[in-house]
């Protein structure tokens, strides 16, 4: 019986124009959460070897903002949590100044396992780890991206442009409106970064009330 209403339901909102159907937010939580318990011990490439946790990643599954970074530190390995540890406390402490909170994002990354001594993944790497985050960005169907380091950009923009040229202007992924900054950990190893990283979230919390607000 249940199933012949929700039928009847879709072929109302088909009837009214209404072609896409996407999940609630309760739905979209436990999609992310049966995936992560099925991936947690992937094999896919050399990274797994030395894993600790598989970080999949966490936030809101119904999140305006998705931010994505390149791959797990310690600190990450061992929570099985994404941007932890001093990095993820800076990470937290720039959300806020443009007043925003890790709980109103979802934060992912390129791969899901720590790569050795926190080197960058290399290209087999990535690849192996991409269609898992490219799930969650059909689950969670962000409005806006923010891509946080050379590694994160350069892989899902398939460019060889360096963070300059990135950071100068908006980009489109998979239609989304995405934006490039500095990651938290290199903000750490080079703080005369922090102003042009504060000119970047400027940037990228305008744009954001703009989408939000459809202006």
């Amino acid at each position: 019986m249940l199933n012949k209403v929700i039928k009847q339901q879709l072929e109302l909102l088909l009837q009214s124009g209404i072609k896409e159907v996407y999940p609630p937010v309760c739905q979209k939580g436990q999609r992310l959460d049966e995936l992560a318990a099925r991936y947690r011990n992937c094999q896919k490439c050399e990274l797994a070897k030395g894993r600790t946790k598989l970080v999949y990643g966490e936030g809101n599954p119904d999140a305006f903002i998705m931010i994505i970074g390149e791959g797990p530190g310690a600190s990450e390995d061992l929570s099985g949590r994404p941007f932890v540890g001093k990095a993820g406390e800076l990470l937290t402490k720039m959300l806020a100044a443009i007043h925003l909170s890790r709980e109103e994002v979802y934060i992912g990354n390129i791969v899901k396992c720590r790569p050795p001594s926190n080197r960058n993944p290399l290209p087999e790497e990535r690849l192996a780890c991409l269609p898992y985050l490219l799930e969650q960005i059909s689950i969670i169907q962000p409005k806006l991206l923010l891509f946080m380091g050379l590694v994160a950009a350069q892989t899902l923009l398939q460019t060889s442009e360096n963070m300059g040229e990135l950071r100068k202007r908006e980009h489109l992924f998979q239609n989304i409106p995405a934006f490039v900054t500095y990651h938290p950990a290199a903000l750490l190893r080079n703080p005369n970064w922090k102003h042009g990283a504060w000119a970047d979230l400027q940037k990228f919390e305008q744009r954001y009330y703009q989408l939000r607000d459809g202006s």
